[in-house]
Formats: structure tokens, sequence, C-alpha cells
């Protein structure tokens, strides 16, 4: 599969230089990337949350978990974990427990885990369990501009 389109078009609208690179198919973040000999706080992963009424995107490293409290305080309201096929139904163009990094394209709220920004580049996943692209840290920055930031992870 590759690169999800909504993705795709959301990095070439950006104007982010990106690259992809292929791994053996994984079941999760920290898998991933331990395959592509990328340090779990350089990979960032998307979350899918339930608030208020709707989703939510919480991004964090993928050496990490998300800290519902700290979400929760941070947008005003008590979140709790989507289920899987809630979170499948939203990225319609990525397999199932591929979850973006990206709310914006697929119009759904995000907010961002301060230690990303912390790192240099920025690794993640393309929409499938075997593409991972790569971001410069500007590029993330550009990406995630304007997304509310905080400690949000454990």
């Amino acid at each position: 599969m590759g690169i999800a389109l909504t993705m795709q078009e959301f990095l070439e609208d950006s104007r982010v230089a990106y690259d992809i690179a292929r791994h053996g198919k994984t079941g999760s973040s920290a898998m991933t990337a331990q395959a592509s000999h990328v340090p779990g706080n350089a990979l960032a992963k998307g979350v899918v949350l339930r608030w208020n009424g709707s989703y939510l995107l919480a991004v964090v490293p993928a050496s990490s978990h998300v800290d519902l409290d700290s979400v929760g305080k941070l947008v005003g309201e008590k979140v709790e974990l989507a289920t899987e096929m809630e979170a499948s139904t939203l990225f319609p163009d990525c397999e199932i427990g591929a979850v973006p990094i990206f709310g914006a394209p697929y119009r759904i709220p995000s907010v961002i885990d301060d230690s990303l920004e912390r790192h240099g580049d920025v690794y993640f996943e393309g929409g499938d369990h075997r593409t991972l692209v790569h971001v410069s840290s500007d590029g993330f920055e550009r990406l995630m501009y304007g997304m509310p930031h905080g400690r949000i992870s454990l």
C-alpha cells in the first residue's frame, strides 16, 4: 500500500520534504521503531481518543503511552481511549491499526506531546504497517503548527 493518499497530499500541500523507508510488517509502533532502527522517542504515533462526543488524536512517542489525565486537563474535559474499530473508520485510506499522526487532513483535532519537538528528525507510519515516513524537525513543526502541545505521555 505505501503512504496513504491523504497523508501524502497533506505533506506535499504543506511543502514538507519527506522520505519513505520500507520495513517488515509490524504490529505496533514500538516494534516498528525496533525493526527500522529508529529510537522509540523519535517515532511518533497517533492514538485516537473519545472526546466531547467526537474524537481527538493524541500524538506521542512510540516509546510512551498517552496520559489520559494530562490530555483531559489540556483540553478541559475527560477523554478515553477509542476502540481500534472506531479509529479505523476515521482513517479510511489507512490499514486497520495504522493510525496517522495528522488529524488536520482527516478533520480531527489533535494534541501533540512536547517531547516530540525536543528531538531532531521525526518518523511515523505512513498508513500501513510496512512504510515509515521521515521528516526533519522543522518539517514536523510546520505540519503540527497551531496544534495544542503539552506533556501528554508517560
